[in-house]
């Protein structure tokens, strides 16, 4: 897929709840809640106009029985793609709008992935830095199967500052 940087964009919440609404109606009680995370559900910060969402349920194992009903509606099921103890979805084939990431609630997953975000939510330095790395990435590689490996330590080390934030802000 090729790379599409985007600025900002309100929408992308609006984009989400109205995705959480549609999603609700499908798994209905496995469902515990919905999570808004990457670059997308942050302020400012340039993104692929992708939304990325976590969908927190009961048990994980009863995901996969939607499968079926997933791809009837035309969602990408992509298992665990890569992480265990996830369930991927995607939506919009080639210009993809969603990926719909299942966690079970005792994931810890989660909790880094939420971290993340809100680091990036309350230090806009942060989040300018990494926009202005992603534009770099961006200009040097066409596709994303080049771009998302080659901004993964950039990221693993924001992600080591967010979680000493969060450690430190505990207590």
């Amino acid at each position: 897929m090729k790379v599409r940087l985007s600025e900002f964009n309100e929408s992308w919440a609006i984009m989400f709840q109205e995705e959480t609404q549609f999603l609700k109606t499908i798994f209905e009680d496995e469902i515990i809640c919905f999570e808004h995370f990457g670059s997308t559900s942050v302020q400012g910060l340039k993104a692929k106009p992708v939304i990325d969402m976590m969908c927190i349920v009961k048990d994980i194992v009863k995901v996969d029985s939607y499968n079926d009903k997933m791809s009837e509606l035309g969602y990408d099921v992509a298992g665990e793609w890569g992480i265990p103890g996830r369930r991927l979805f995607r939506k919009g084939g080639d210009t993809r709008t969603h990926h719909i990431h299942f966690y079970q609630f005792d994931n810890t997953q989660i909790e880094r992935h939420l971290i993340f975000r809100d680091y990036l939510r309350t230090h806009s330095e942060e989040a300018e830095r990494y926009s202005r790395f992603k534009e770099k990435l961006a200009e040097q590689y066409e596709n994303t199967s080049e771009y998302s490996p080659a901004k993964k330590s950039f990221v693993k080390e924001m992600e080591q500052h967010a979680l000493a934030w969060y450690a430190q802000s505990k207590g």
